[in-house]
């Protein structure tokens, strides 16, 4: 009993060492994204597809059909965009960067998924966001 009780806590430790993530909130992410450079006129869409996809946390996996993992905000697959343990994929990333708190490299990476595919690329932006209008005025209190 003592010893299945250690593995879990050991378990429990290891899970929750790992998560350096961030949830953000909606003019959180809004005011992040515009510091990035993304198009204000495109804010939206990209906000709609952040919030679909991910929650709005960095730290989220998914495994996918193909193979590979969506990882972090943008959800971002593994198999084409980037490489575990060293820079690589279509990115030029490691893969694990693409789970932490600093979305800077995640935002340069999903510029370039968006450049080769457009929003398409998601299954999230298509479920959720397509055909939507987005106001392209951002409130001041997100900015």
């Amino acid at each position: 009993m003592k010893v299945s009780q250690f593995c879990f806590s050991i378990i429990v430790l290891v899970s929750i060492a790992e998560v350096d993530g961030k949830i953000y909130t909606k003019c959180g992410l809004t005011r992040e994204l515009v510091q990035l450079g993304f198009s204000r006129s495109l804010v939206g869409n990209w906000v709609c597809l952040i919030e679909s996809e991910s929650g709005k946390d960095t730290s989220k996996q998914v495994n996918k059909a193909n193979g590979g993992q969506a990882l972090g905000l943008f959800q971002i697959n593994s198999k084409d965009w980037c490489k575990y343990g060293k820079d690589g994929g279509k990115c030029r990333i490691k893969c694990e960067n693409l789970l932490d708190e600093d979305i800077r490299d995640d935002a340069k990476c999903a510029l370039i998924v968006q450049a080769e595919l457009g929003f398409n690329a998601w299954d999230g932006w298509r479920r959720s966001c397509y055909g939507r209008t987005y106001p392209l005025n951002i409130p001041n209190t997100c900015l």
